[in-house]
């Protein structure tokens, strides 16, 4: 591995980025609370540990290499996004209470969407094809190795900033859960991002 520590600043600045991740932690731990907030927080890490191991083995560029594979992966995430978004907007228009600490097979579906959302996010697996090579030296003798071990650094970084923008949401959401409208309006502007997302991911670059 090369630039270590400028590495591990373009992984926090990445993981900064307004995205699907963070939109559904945001929206997870303003429901929720913090347990919600860091199960999606895992969720989501576990879920960037998918594409950490396809990098690893070189089945991220070979995805992105091939335009049948990389269409598979964008329609899925795609249709994912629009089904959270549009999940998102109709259970706000049914007004249902959300309690801050969720029931177990709750919270398996607050991970596991976790998971999905970056899982199935083309653009995460795009920045380890474009980013991970960068920090590999060309002589390096075991590449995949060091493909592994940046891969695990970027999963560090970002699942440590999901874990604590999760508290700092749960914090926040005190502060405005008294108000039902508001949360339901945050709710539906939430499903429309998602949906935003999803058919963002479907529009050819440049338009």
């Amino acid at each position: 591995m090369q630039n270590l520590q400028l590495f591990v600043l373009t992984a926090l600045i990445v993981s900064l980025a307004p995205g699907p991740d963070t939109l559904y932690l945001v929206r997870r731990a303003a429901a929720g609370g913090w347990r919600s907030g860091m199960l999606a927080a895992l969720g989501i890490g576990t879920g960037c540990s998918v594409h950490v191991f396809a990098a690893t083995i070189g089945l991220s560029a070979l995805i992105a290499s091939t335009p049948a594979m990389f269409a598979v992966v964008k329609w899925l995430g795609a249709g994912y996004l629009v089904y959270m978004g549009a999940a998102q907007i109709r259970s706000s228009l049914r007004r249902r209470e959300v309690h801050a600490q969720p029931p177990m097979d709750a919270s398996r579906r607050v991970y596991f969407q976790g998971f999905l959302t970056n899982a199935l996010n083309p653009k995460v697996l795009l920045v380890f094809v474009a980013l991970l090579p960068q920090f590999v030296s060309h002589d390096a003798p075991h590449k995949s190795l060091a493909f592994l071990l940046l891969g695990l650094t970027y999963l560090f970084v970002c699942t440590t900033w999901y874990l604590i923008l999760a508290v700092l949401v749960s914090h926040a959401r005190r502060r405005v859960s008294a108000n039902s409208r508001l949360v339901a309006w945050a709710n539906r502007a939430a499903g429309s991002l998602f949906i935003w997302f999803g058919v963002r991911l479907l529009i050819p670059r440049g338009l």
